[in-house]
């Protein structure tokens, strides 16, 4: 394939390439559009300076179109003069993997073919996201010109080339651009042995710890594979819908209490294993479930932070905890204990970055069922696993009886997410329009027992780069540490998703075992009153409740 020569096509813009907190997110049949895709790509290649013969990192998490945009991308790179790109086998890396690769090969950067936990298919959607030099997400200020560089785009550059096999590891050569396909697994578990005790790990599963771990037909199948059955010693089967499929087989690879109810089930039952777990889509999200026990990515991340010096990769402790907004309290109440600080930032992982890359922080984690550390720049569902597996190893105790132990130390913060889903946006829009201009009359108003002591609407001041960021939610917060927050969200394709967080301490042992929506019942009403979202959403009750 060598001395090819670059085309330029001509095109047109399309006015709806601005990408998301997660990258540009749209249906399969929008990027299949002609030039849709070409034109997203070569307004990334514009909008980025001194990368030629730089490397870079293309994979995703399998989904339908995948393939395919694979190969595009290849042969606009090789026209736009990238010197190498480093492709996962048969396409597939995981969005962690992806973070991995980029830094430990000092890559320029990396683009993410995937959309998350959102379904696949033909009819489902497809993602890009550009992640910059550090292996994180681009921030704001790179988006925008990607953004900017759509709408006035009027040509691509792209090299007429075979097909690369991407199934076969191994060098192969686009014009002056060459492409190496990796084993999508190798380097990824590499990096977990230097963070976990896997010994201590092996005993464990050898001395009876059980495992039932959900790839949900999506990426991280391959790796958990790899990981927990043959190089942990799991037992056969403890690994189940493993292998990445176009339309994830029909699952919703969302790892929440609907999507994995089957989960949940078991673990809820007489035949439940020590840990029920699964990731998502593209393998950054985290679902953990103990026999008898959920554990809701709020406690999570908390109790990660309080158990960090187990692990191997944290005995030097926790330089500092960071947390998105609408994530739970529960955080901060560890980096207090720790004499460690704490970070509250907007929705985004791209806003850990910067902290990360300070040293500020050690552990950082969102509501969404993410958590990750300063190993990449992305959160990381199978590091989450792999850290539940240690602190299950070392401790040798139940998830149900560390749970419980950390509650008497730390307090409870019941707390649930509520979301609406694809309701008509311009009234989730006017909700929210609505709710913000009554926020400065709401201090000082009382609802029965509960007071309200501020409502504002969340700004975020970067210590690292001085940014600022405005509108980042609608906070309602009462005298008794408890909260409600609305957010419109920007993962999905189709309409608006309304999500409503609902949130209570309870310091008192004899009242932290009540019934999660029992125990916000009162938050709940006052959430919906508050903002007339039956009114504007036309919705009586959410589409999911986590």
């Amino acid at each position: 394939m060598g001395n090819l020569h670059a085309t330029t096509i001509a095109t047109t813009p399309f006015a709806d390439q601005r990408p998301g907190t997660s990258g540009l997110r749209k249906k399969v049949e929008i990027f299949k559009q002609r030039h849709y895709l070409e034109n997203f790509i070569q307004s990334i290649f514009d909008a980025l300076e001194g990368y030629q013969d730089a490397t870079f990192v293309l994979g995703g998490d399998g989904r339908y179109y995948n393939r395919e945009a694979i190969q595009k991308i290849l042969k606009i790179a090789a026209a736009n003069g990238v010197g190498r790109i480093i492709v996962g086998q048969s396409g597939i890396l995981s969005t962690p993997a992806v973070s991995a690769l980029i830094r430990s090969l000092k890559a320029f950067g990396g683009i993410v073919l995937s959309a998350s936990h959102n379904p696949g298919g033909p009819h489902g959607d497809f993602g890009i996201k550009y992640n910059v030099a550090n292996g994180g997400p681009a921030p704001e200020k790179t988006t925008e010109v990607i953004y900017r560089r759509t709408l006035e785009i009027a040509a691509f550059r792209i090299v007429e080339a075979e097909d690369v096999d991407i199934d076969r590891l191994g060098e192969t050569m686009i014009g002056a651009m060459r492409v190496d396909i990796v084993d999508s697994v190798a380097n990824y578990k590499a990096l977990m042995q230097t963070l976990f005790d896997f010994d201590r790990i092996r005993d464990a599963f050898r001395s009876g710890l059980t495992l039932k771990f959900d790839a949900m037909s999506a990426v991280t199948g391959p790796y958990a594979r790899a990981l927990f059955e043959e190089e942990l010693g799991a037992a056969p089967g403890s690994v189940i819908n493993a292998t990445p499929l176009p339309d994830f087989g029909g699952h919703h690879p969302d790892p929440n209490l609907v999507y994995a109810r089957h989960l949940y089930d078991l673990a809820m039952s007489d035949a439940a294993p020590d840990l029920c777990a699964a990731s998502d889509g593209d393998g950054d999200r985290n679902l953990i479930i103990g026999r008898g026990r959920f554990v809701t990515p709020s406690d999570g991340l908390a109790i990660l932070a309080a158990n960090a010096t187990i692990a191997p990769g944290y005995r030097k402790g926790v330089a500092g905890i960071a947390r998105s907004m609408p994530t739970s309290g529960a955080a901060d109440r560890v980096a207090e204990k720790l004499g460690a600080p704490l970070f509250e930032t907007p929705t985004g992982w791209k806003f850990f970055g910067n902290l990360l890359d300070a040293g500020l922080v050690t552990i950082c984690g969102e509501e969404s069922a993410g958590a990750g550390s300063d190993h990449l720049r992305e959160k990381d569902g199978l590091w989450a696993v792999l850290f539940w597996l240690d602190m299950l190893a070392a401790r040798k105790e139940s998830v149900d009886a560390i749970v419980r132990q950390h509650w008497t130390t730390y307090g409870r913060n019941y707390y649930s997410r509520h979301d609406y889903e694809e309701v008509a946006s311009d009234g989730a829009h006017a909700l929210i329009d609505a709710l913000r201009e009554t926020l400065p009359t709401l201090k000082g108003k009382r609802f029965g027992a509960l007071e309200i002591a501020k409502a504002d609407d969340f700004a975020y001041h970067d210590p690292v780069d001085g940014s600022d960021s405005k509108h980042q939610g609608l906070r309602v917060m009462f005298a008794d540490g408890s909260r409600i927050v609305y957010r419109l969200s920007g993962t999905g394709t189709a309409g608006a998703t309304l999500r409503v967080y609902i949130e209570r301490y309870e310091p008192d042992p004899a009242r932290q075992y009540l019934e999660t929506q029992a125990a916000l019942a009162d938050l709940i009403a006052l959430s919906r009153e508050l903002a007339a979202i039956e009114r504007y959403t036309q919705r009586g009750a959410p589409s999911v409740i986590t």
